[in-house]
């Protein structure tokens, strides 16, 4: 943390330089000194003061000033810094001044001019205050500041990309804190274009992209070489698993993850049937701890970044990144995940971001705090995400097209919703349409069963249904089926012969692609069983067969 700030405020320079030496010499080692030559100039600074959220823990300011005295100063500083304790100096005659404002400003003191000896007239005084000021004062948050509107979806692509990427983060809402409308206009903010986002160095950024934010924060998204082993695409479970193995086994190995590391697991609130972890974890946790693993095996992790292109040079596998810039290598593995499906109904999409979510419930649920939430699906994502809203919203009303839970759930989930009070579960229940205007105010439940129609009011609703691969980039180069999950192994050709176009004098291997030297893994592979444990296996498995690979090809 910055140290606290000692702010002192005087028009004659001898003065003021005088002041700032002293204070200096007694409270340097603990407090930093910041002098201003008028009040005007004072309040400009400590608007850049509250922007980098750096403590303020004494105002010592002279009462005789032109244009702005020290009461008026002060008057106009205390908003900023309440809690700051404030002294006046003053010469005898402004005595009856400083005796009012101790009334009418709470000014703490005053102090006569001259002070010397400052060991009997100015640091007995302050002592007192700052020891008075250091008894109450915590400290402030030291990390970024997001200040936008919950409604928003620029304010909850920031939220969640923070979030997934575990960078702590203060949200202040716009129309909840006056303190968030305050810091907007200290950062003329054009046209309150938010969200607005605070570093502690007392940068800031207006409706960033996450690449934006990335690199300001230090995410790489840059590669360091040119070549590598193995070049993984996606860093979900399957991912991050062979980026420890690759890495561990020797091979230059870098990961590109177009949002954040864990993927889709990522986002899970709680996952509690992992080996290993009999009280559970959260998908944030397990992938803070393979990121963890990955780095300290030497792998380059390039987040957020995307890959555009695939294609082959004899022996040579190259991709192509979103920015243009090529990573050649000799394998490829893709470990892409998917996700959620989007609910193709009037209103949906127009309120993304605005009261409608796909996954985020760790971003949000502090949000829905005492209220009704709705989440659409019946598998275990959905009930991971009922189980952690309701330990924040009055009511979670679980939306079922099925007839029951036990056909996509594990058991385990089940007990558990069934035993929380808060959860309600509808089945044969579909929404058709949501309402509102700014953001989210109601959804229109159908039942399968009669047809019924039924509109309730609705602030927040979550969607966790369907898995989509995005894999039409490699439309042309890799094969895959009708619904676009990847074709590996014994599925290019169910008649037992090679892939067309296939040029080794062997079969594809079990996780590999019609082309030699690209694999693919996890969830956005064909057939694959749609677990955070199957991933890692296949993560892991995986790596022999690259092995095998350059093996024969170097």
């Amino acid at each position: 943390m910055a140290k606290p700030v000692l702010f002192t405020v005087d028009d004659d320079p001898e003065v003021l330089r005088a002041v700032a030496r002293d204070l200096q010499r007694e409270y340097g080692n603990r407090f930093r000194v910041i002098r201003a030559d008028s009040g005007t100039t004072a309040l400009e600074t400590l608007e850049q003061l509250k922007l980098r959220n750096d403590p303020v823990a004494l105002f010592l300011v002279d009462q005789r000033m032109p244009q702005m005295s020290g009461v008026e100063f002060l008057e106009q500083a205390l908003p900023l810094f309440p809690k700051a304790k404030r002294a006046l100096l003053t010469a005898y005659a402004d005595t009856d001044a400083a005796i009012r404002a101790i009334n009418t400003t709470h000014i703490d003191y005053y102090l006569m001019k001259p002070w010397d000896p400052p060991e009997e007239r100015l640091y007995p005084v302050l002592n007192d205050l700052l020891d008075d000021w250091q008894a109450s004062f915590r400290s402030p948050f030291e990390g970024i500041r997001v200040i936008g509107d919950r409604w928003s979806p620029y304010s909850h692509q920031v939220k969640d990309f923070l979030a997934r990427n575990q960078i702590p983060y203060q949200w202040l809402d716009i129309e909840q804190e006056v303190e968030a409308q305050r810091l907007v206009s200290y950062a003329d903010c054009p046209n309150r274009k938010l969200p607005l986002v605070l570093f502690p160095d007392g940068s800031q950024l207006i409706q960033p992209t996450n690449v934006q934010i990335a690199e300001k924060i230090g995410l790489r998204t840059q590669a360091e070489k040119p070549f590598y082993d193995l070049v993984i695409v996606g860093g979900g479970p399957a991912g991050l698993a062979a980026a420890v193995y690759g890495a561990s086994e020797g091979l230059r190995t870098v990961m590109i993850e177009r949002e954040a590391p864990g993927g889709q697991a990522g986002t899970s609130s709680r996952i509690e049937n992992y080996l290993g972890f009999p009280s559970g974890l959260s998908g944030g946790d397990l992938a803070r701890r393979a990121v963890t693993q990955a780095r300290r095996f030497g792998v380059e992790i390039l987040s957020p970044q995307e890959v555009k292109n695939l294609r082959t040079e004899d022996n040579y596998r190259l991709v192509t990144l979103s920015d243009g810039k090529e990573i050649s290598s000799h394998t490829v593995m893709l470990a892409l995940g998917v996700s959620w499906k989007r609910l193709n109904v009037p209103g949906m999409e127009r309120l993304t971001g605005a009261g409608v979510y796909y996954g985020a419930a760790q971003t949000e649920a502090i949000a829905c705090s005492g209220e009704d939430v709705y989440v659409i699906g019946g598998a275990n994502s959905a009930g991971q995400a009922a189980m952690y809203f309701s330990q924040y919203a009055r009511q979670v009303t679980m939306l079922v097209r099925g007839d029951s839970l036990t056909k996509s759930m594990s058991q385990y989930l089940i007990d558990q919703i069934e035993a929380t009070e808060n959860i309600t579960i509808q089945l044969h229940s579909s929404v058709v349409e949501a309402k509102g205007e700014m953001s989210l105010e109601a959804i229109a439940i159908q039942n399968s069963l009669t047809g019924d129609t039924q509109v309730v009011s609705a602030t927040s609703l979550f969607i966790f249904i369907g898995a989509v691969p995005h894999t039409d980039w490699l439309d042309g180069v890799v094969w895959r089926d009708q619904r676009g999950f990847i074709l590996t192994g014994a599925d290019l050709a169910p008649n037992g012969s090679r892939p067309k176009g296939w040029t080794l004098d062997r079969d594809p291997y079990l996780l590999e692609t019609n082309v030699p030297g690209v694999f693919a893994v996890g969830d956005v592979r064909h057939g694959s069983v749609k677990r955070v444990a199957s991933g890692v296996g296949e993560g892991s498995i995986c790596v022999q067969f690259i092995h095998q690979y350059l093996s024969k090809v170097l």
